[in-house]
């Protein structure tokens, strides 16, 4: 339960701003105490909300002791005492600390793993996945590289997703994919067991991390076409090398300038999810109680066909609607649970910091 000097404290912020929005100010003031303001109001409707709720139930609790409306005050009050904790708890949620990259738009690399010909069936699944998803979000999809299988899918693909929100919804796909499923060439109906790893990086703009000239090395190369055949004469293909991390990135779809552009792109992710996973870590060590680290070593999902189930195993979830997932219609289902479990989680390392 949120203490009333907190309550107290935010209030005070809100009538603060309020105070400062109605008197002159420079343009970048106004954008950031307007901006502050929006993120405040929603907390304010909670707060005003639990507040009235507990107004209620003291009203409530002064009728016990009388003999006509005792019993009715009692029923009506214990109503009133879940909502007071409901709305404690959404409370909570509210002011749960903000993760900076929430808003960003991500990188979504997603890479064929064991199972060689079905494993790149299965990673071209997961793209469509996710690009029907971002389809329904209204968010815009752009290939950066891709590599195709041999029989159709991806050995690799690297796409951008823009829009509003977008890291904070995909985050969690980060991690190995599992697909159980008879393949059209297996003649036995033998089930087979392939995997897909998925990366999701937040875009990070030149301001989130600074890539120094000289730590850089960067190499072309005549980029080709699916069939083959050189796609131009000049030396378009882009590799760079972080040299500090070894960290290498190639782009080959477009001119030199535009590659050279979109692979500073992606390397600028991947530093920024570097430091992120490091942060995250070292929070996670200082108070023993491990929070949103990514770890992308283990099986996170497994997408069984002959059962119509997809199972999260990261928080025992299974829905039997495989096509309405891999359509992205039901997408949205293990994105809310993995939501939910990361804030419980979050909440309870509060908790344990507090006590």
């Amino acid at each position: 339960m949120l203490s009333e000097q907190k309550i107290d404290g935010l209030l005070k912020r809100v009538e603060t701003i309020d105070s400062q929005l109605s008197t002159p100010l420079d343009t970048e003031t106004m954008i950031d105490l307007s901006r502050e303001r929006a993120e405040l109001e929603p907390i304010v409707e909670a707060i005003t909300e639990l507040k009235k709720a507990e107004s209620d139930l003291e009203g409530l609790r002064t009728l016990f002791d009388d003999p006509e409306m005792g019993e009715m005050a009692r029923a009506e009050a214990r109503e009133l005492d879940e909502r007071v904790e409901e709305l404690n708890e959404k409370l909570s949620r509210l002011l749960l600390p903000k993760d900076a990259a929430d808003e960003k738009g991500a990188i979504v690399e997603i890479r064929a793993g064991t199972g060689g010909n079905e494993a790149a069936l299965f990673a071209g699944d997961l793209f469509r996945m996710y690009h029907r998803y971002a389809d329904l979000q209204g968010w815009k999809v752009e290939v950066i590289e891709e590599s195709p299988g041999d029989v159709g899918g991806y050995k690799e693909i690297v796409a951008e997703i823009t829009g509003r929100g977008v890291f904070a919804r995909l985050k969690f796909e980060s991690g190995v994919h599992r697909v159980q499923r008879v393949p059209e060439t297996e003649a036995s109906g033998r089930i087979h067991t392939s995997a897909a790893t998925v990366a999701v990086l937040p875009q990070a703009e030149e301001v989130d991390v600074e890539i120094k000239p000289e730590d850089i090395r960067l190499d072309t190369s005549r980029a080709s076409s699916a069939g083959g055949q050189h796609a131009n004469t000049t030396d378009s293909a882009v590799r760079l090398t972080h040299i500090p991390t070894g960290i290498v990135v190639t782009a080959s779809e477009k001119s030199q300038h535009q590659n050279r552009a979109r692979a500073m792109q992606i390397l600028r992710a991947k530093l920024f999810d570097m430091e992120r996973q490091k942060l995250a870590q070292d929070r996670a060590e200082a108070r023993r109680v491990q929070v949103g680290t990514g770890d992308r070593s283990e099986r996170i999902r497994t997408y069984n066909f002959p059962q119509g189930r997809v199972t999260d195993h990261r928080i025992n979830l299974t829905l039997y609607k495989l096509d309405q997932v891999l359509l992205g219609t039901a997408l949205d289902e293990l994105v809310d649970a993995l939501v939910t479990n990361h804030q419980a989680d979050q909440l309870a390392a509060i908790e344990a910091e507090e006590t």
